[in-house]
């Protein structure tokens, strides 16, 4: 794993050795490219894990003022949004290239991407690990010629800050869904306030994190596409 001070960076981010020699789809889409690999652990089950990243399809999850122009990427899961389609925008400016349903997804940038990156190739995985489960993130960046190269070198610092907030930010949603549910019952016809008094923050808030999204199993939908 990845400490301070790690000669990895700006390559690898919290990956293990396994995740970085491992194969991903994004490294057939930009064969020769630049290899990047970040990764982060989440107490949270994989099928779980696996809907927050379907969420980057709506929001880039990182820093919002930046690249969501100050807007904050939603909060909750949005029903539905596991549904991919391929041909689809992931994170603003990629294409949906193929998915492994509940498993991965990998993207291709846009023209207009491409304007701004160069060709960028990236795959997201939801890998289980034990009861939990690990974020894998792998780029391909182009680096044919001197200037391909210099301008991966850079973005690789670009996104190593950003994707560093973004995973820490799907841990921290896919972590808070997975705790259980709080019950607090009131009795026939009584309203909850004695059990909500000895709680106060829960009235600016939903009492259960999860309330009001659908387990994973209410999206699965059969396997469009394989890697």
């Amino acid at each position: 794993m990845t400490s301070r001070g790690d000669l990895r960076l700006p390559t690898v981010w919290g990956a293990t050795p396994d995740e970085v020699a491992r194969h991903y789809p994004a490294d057939d889409l930009l064969p020769g490219a630049r290899l990047l690999t970040r990764a982060i652990s989440v107490a949270a089950p994989a099928d779980l894990t696996w809907r927050w990243l379907c969420q980057i399809a709506l929001a880039p999850y990182s820093y919002d003022w930046i690249d969501n122009r100050g807007r904050r990427s939603p909060q909750t899961l949005t029903p539905g949004a596991d549904r991919l389609e391929l041909g689809q925008t992931m994170a603003v400016v990629f294409t949906l290239r193929s998915f492994d349903e509940g498993h991965r997804w990998t993207a291709l940038t846009t023209p207009r991407g491409q304007l701004m990156f160069g060709p960028v190739a990236m795959t997201y995985a939801a890998e289980p690990d034990g009861a939990g489960s690990r974020i894998v993130c792998r780029l391909a960046v182009s680096a044919r010629g001197p200037a391909a190269r210099l301008r991966g070198h850079a973005l690789a610092w670009g996104d190593l800050v950003m994707m560093r907030r973004q995973l820490l930010n799907l841990k921290a949603l896919a972590e808070r869904d997975s705790r259980p549910c709080l019950s607090i019952h009131g009795g026939a016809g009584r309203r909850p306030d004695h059990a909500l008094a000895a709680l106060p923050t829960l009235r600016r808030r939903p009492v259960c994190a999860r309330a009001g999204a659908l387990p994973a199993r209410a999206w699965t939908t059969p396997a469009s596409t394989s890697n």
